[in-house]
């Protein structure tokens, strides 16, 4: 297996106007995230912390996480 060392990465790496707020992010702003297109990366970040750091993914890893979660096959409580 390969390791790639993307994350953390900096929020810079994208406009502001570019990262997008989770449809399911809490109203009250308490449990939110944001995910932007960093230079061929998936950028995810906190958007409580937008100048903190982003952990940054390939588009297929991304995919797969999503795919993941989409399967309801793990318990992430």
């Amino acid at each position: 297996m390969t390791h790639h060392r993307h994350f953390p990465v900096s929020t810079n790496l994208a406009p502001e106007e570019d990262w997008t707020k989770s449809s399911y992010s809490s109203q009250d702003n308490q449990n939110c995230v944001e995910t932007a297109k960093l230079r061929g990366l998936i950028g995810v970040r906190d958007s409580k912390d937008k100048k903190g750091p982003a952990l940054a993914f390939t588009p297929a890893a991304w995919k797969g996480f999503i795919d993941l979660v989409n399967s309801c096959e793990t318990d992430f409580a």
